[in-house]
């Protein structure tokens, strides 16, 4: 591989966000042989809070991510129309600034490029001021791609960090509160409380299009925190965002077999398709890359393991279909109501993208929150392979 210079490193990272920071973090601590430059014009994590279950990262992964985590909860509230639920299963939560200080400690600034990318080739990148740097690989993990030819919904939010006077009462997160009014597609609000005055506030909504009119989202979690009788002193922060939910699509649309460049997060479709998330599948191939990066192919290693990881979520974009296609958008939390009802463990498995055969049976069967002929109807149209 190229020796470390100006203009030339071992392995180029491009993007900062969750999927690129994991992976340089993992690089720096387990093959600190390497050049690893990252490259990101705005800053390393962004403005972003990243959340997940204990189950969702394997044992063996946790070295990565446990010392990043900032939040830590041993239960879960959720709450809808029909009942209240407390999910006996750790939850944690990490910041963009934890990601950041995190890759600035094992990352020098020498090695953190603050340009904007506007051509990636296998073993170089160009930047809009004209200059380059060659790389033995370089991996986009920029996020979202061009989504052409991908069937999706999307799940978007606004999310506000409050300060409340006298305290806001919530001793654990609520993963979803559903009781809320069904606008705009199915509607939760999502609560973490960071502390005895400090909770986030998010207003997340399962909509079929990603427009997100913010201002009307700020207002409605200024209600719900009225609703609960809270004073708000203060936003400390502020995020939004949308998330793609896939009902159908063939992989290659997504990542076309002819383009060399190695990807990860997003950008190469590790994420679940029915929620969105892409931390556990971050986490994977970050803790994977170390073993792999000496491989020539590593772009081409790269694209089997997120095509078998799309095939893998066939069940989940079934899922996303009869959510988008067969329910109303005013009915669309029954289905989370009574996937609510089931065991802990199947619910933790089913976050973590390992939903068994005796899971996926279980999760269909019973009384559909469907109309059963629109669910037939909408798989029938789609291409959900």
């Amino acid at each position: 591989m190229p020796a470390s210079d100006s203009d030339s490193c071992d392995i180029a990272i491009v993007g900062g966000g969750l999927a690129g920071g994991l992976a340089a973090l993992a690089l720096a601590r387990r093959r600190p042989d390497l050049d690893v430059r990252l490259i990101e014009p705005g800053a390393i994590g962004g403005n972003h809070i990243w959340s997940f279950f204990d189950e969702d990262v394997a044992p063996g992964d946790r070295w990565l991510v446990d010392p990043l985590i900032q939040y830590r909860w041993n239960d879960y509230d959720v709450a809808f129309p029909a009942y209240r639920r407390t999910v006996p299963m750790a939850y944690n939560s990490i910041t963009g600034e934890a990601l950041a200080e995190a890759v600035a400690a094992v990352l020098p600034a020498t090695r953190r490029i603050e340009k904007s990318a506007i051509l990636l080739a296998p073993r170089s990148v160009a930047f809009d001021d004209g200059s380059r740097i060659e790389a033995g690989h370089v991996i986009d993990a920029r996020g979202v791609g061009d989504l052409a030819g991908i069937d999706c919904g999307w799940q978007k939010f606004v999310g506000q960090a409050l300060r409340i006077d006298g305290g806001h009462g919530l001793d654990r997160p609520v993963v979803m509160d559903a009781t809320v009014d069904q606008v705009g597609g199915y509607r939760f609000v999502y609560c973490l409380p960071f502390d005895a005055e400090t909770v986030f506030v998010e207003d997340t909504y399962y909509s079929d299009d990603a427009a997100l009119d913010v201002a009307a989202v700020r207002e409605r979690i200024a209600d719900y925190a009225a609703s609960r009788g809270w004073t708000v002193a203060d936003i400390a922060r502020e995020e939004t965002g949308w998330l793609p939910v896939v009902m159908a699509g063939d992989f290659e649309n997504l990542w076309a077999a002819s383009d060399g460049v190695a990807r990860i997060g997003v950008r190469a479709g590790r994420f679940h398709a029915t929620t969105g998330y892409s931390l556990p599948d971050a986490v994977r191939a970050a803790t994977a890359l170390p073993a792999l990066v000496d491989r020539p192919d590593l772009a081409a290693v790269l694209r089997d393991r997120a095509a078998a990881s799309w095939r893998r979520q066939r069940f989940y974009r079934m899922l996303g279909a009869m959510l988008f296609r067969a329910a109303d958008p005013e009915q669309r939390y029954r289905i989370f109501q009574r996937f609510y009802r089931l065991s802990p463990a199947l619910i933790a498995r089913f976050y973590a993208g390992a939903s068994t055969a005796k899971d996926k049976l279980r999760i269909l069967s019973g009384k559909p929150p469907v109309p059963v002929v629109r669910a037939v109807a909408a798989l029938a149209r789609l291409d959900w392979r």
